[in-house]
């Protein structure tokens, strides 16, 4: 069980981190470009034989896709080193509803895992166990209806999200409705609550990520871009929180955050982070 906020101890330099939790967009890479400074800590800290795994809730790409992004931008990266919102509900699925009917409201990457691990998919309301909502641009009435039917007509299905994103950003500036939105949309109608949230900032996300390397979270450092998601998820893991001012959020942002959105660190770049003489003090709780 990871300790809660107040007792967890904290990472004084990146010598005394077990492994590393990268978020993504806005803090490995913007868009189609590495970062600068991203490189040269991911490669100095497996130099150091510490493991680095990367986490997203963007549900829209298959873990290899992004694989194959890090690689191509001069980050050579497995495809086990990636835990999206896809892996985290699969295997939810997998571990918590057995056997189950799932109807998804999701984009291909997911149905694709979901089929590909054996998990009963159908697209019948009146067969449907478990309702997946997920970031979805073919949402439409129909898809809609069909949740209306399993959950409130049948009154047999569970309603479950991959994540609780309300809009995703773009490199451009704009945003598109996320996950959220479908919830929103589908709780409305129904009058039901979604059980399940996977995604950032459910400290499940950070266990995926630590899977088989027999490290607990207060031993992690969890870096990202956003105070809502990365750093409330690591404050509730009890891992080490690091902020990175390449994305989302700023130091405004840090001065107005609720406590358990305050990062222990924060950092212009992730190079920062490999001060010689250790991380400073942290953010005024």
């Amino acid at each position: 069980m990871a300790e809660g906020p107040a007792e967890r101890p904290r990472a004084r330099g990146l010598d005394e981190v077990h492994a590393v939790v990268l978020d993504l967009d806005g803090t490995v890479y913007l868009g189609n470009r590495l970062l600068p400074g991203a490189a040269t800590f991911i490669e100095t800290a497996r130099g150091r034989g510490i493991p680095v795994r990367f986490v997203t809730n963007n549900p829209t790409r298959d873990p290899a896709q992004y694989a194959r992004k890090l690689t191509e931008l001069g980050v050579p990266t497995p495809v086990d080193d990636i835990v999206t919102t896809v892996v985290a509900m699969t295997g939810w699925l997998l571990d918590h509803a057995p056997g189950a009917a799932v109807y998804p409201i999701a984009e291909a990457p997911l149905v694709r895992a979901l089929e590909g691990a054996g998990v009963h998919v159908t697209q019948d309301p009146a067969l449907t166990d478990v309702v997946v909502a997920s970031y979805d641009r073919g949402f439409d009435y129909g898809k809609l209806q069909a949740a209306f039917d399993a959950i409130w007509f049948h009154q047999r299905a569970r309603l479950v999200a991959t994540n609780p994103d309300p809009y995703c950003p773009l490199p451009s500036g704009r945003g598109e409705p996320d996950c959220a939105a479908i919830v929103a949309a589908i709780e409305a109608c129904t009058g039901t609550t979604c059980e399940v949230t996977l995604g950032k900032p459910d400290p499940a996300m950070l266990d995926a990520a630590l899977r088989g390397l027999d490290v607990p979270p207060h031993r992690a450092l969890m870096i990202g871009d956003r105070l809502r998601t990365d750093i409330r998820m690591a404050r509730r893991a009890g891992a080490t929180s690091a902020l990175v001012l390449t994305g989302d959020d700023g130091m405004d942002d840090v001065g107005a955050a609720a406590p358990e959105d305050r990062p222990d660190l924060v950092v212009d770049r992730l190079d920062s982070l490999l001060a010689p003489d250790g991380w400073p003090a942290g953010v005024d709780r």
